[in-house]
């Protein structure tokens, strides 16, 4: 029997795995349910459980405690949610445009070579097929839209998921507040320092635009700085820490709980 399943149990299997990949399939069979659901979700640790974490001040001196939405910091990990919205924010960002000529595109090899017989070399009707330097391309890439659609839900679920693997890893760092004067990149690489942020990627969270800070951040290949509003599941992952300010934090709540 193909599929290794005794009769009686082949059509409940079958109904149960139907839209699986092989992997999945063969998954199942290795590691039982719990394994294949552990391979589409990722571990649950942080579901479910509160999150506090310390607010900090510029200086890095911790002045309180701030406990987090667990529905958004604290919701269950989809890894395959995540996946399909990164996926989806990379082909969407997605221009479309190459193109290469065919054979009829490309200028000349409008009449035969040399005739067809008599020759005593290969036939040949035209100097632009393919197998000839400078000819046409042959099935090269076209313009096309690259777009991907996913639903607000999905959309939002994935970002619960990445704010709920930064707070499980203990990679959110809350402000009380972020102010910076005037535009000036050495204090913010003061600030990073005094936080402990001054090795791996730093993601700067804010609640509206600061043109001060947003200055002060953009000559720092190792740190970004981003609207909550703009909020999104490419600079979530692509990041090894999150920074941001309380007004930031109780804007993602407003938004995402």
């Amino acid at each position: 029997m193909r599929s290794g399943i005794s009769s009686p149990f082949r059509d409940r299997y079958r109904a149960q795995t139907r839209g699986w990949s092989w992997f999945g399939r063969r998954q199942r069979r290795k590691t039982g349910a719990a394994g294949f659901f552990h391979l589409l979700t990722g571990s649950n640790r942080y579901g479910g459980e509160t999150v506090e974490v310390p607010i900090r001040n510029m200086a890095g001196e911790e002045t309180g405690q701030m406990q987090l939405e667990d529905t958004v910091f604290a919701a269950p990990i989809n890894r395959g949610l995540m996946h399909q919205a990164l996926v989806r924010q990379l082909a969407n960002a997605r221009t479309g445009t190459h193109k290469t000529k065919s054979r009829s595109e490309v200028r000349g090899g409008g009449r035969k070579p040399w005739r067809q017989k008599g020759t005593g070399r290969a036939r040949h009707g035209s100097i632009r097929s393919p197998i000839w330097v400078g000819g046409g391309t042959a099935f090269g890439p076209t313009p096309r839209k690259y777009t991907k659609k996913m639903p607000k839900k999905m959309r939002r679920a994935a970002l619960r998921s990445a704010l709920s693997v930064k707070a499980g890893a203990d990679q959110i760092i809350v402000l009380e507040e972020l102010t910076i004067e005037a535009p000036k990149t050495k204090v913010f690489v003061q600030t990073l320092a005094d936080l402990g942020l001054d090795s791996g990627s730093v993601l700067v969270i804010l609640p509206e635009p600061d043109m001060a800070v947003e200055k002060s951040i953009s000559n720092l290949p190792q740190a970004k700085s981003l609207l909550s509003s703009n909020l999104n599941i490419q600079d979530l992952l692509s990041h090894d820490r999150l920074l941001m300010p309380q007004a930031s934090v109780e804007n993602i709540h407003d938004w995402l709980a």
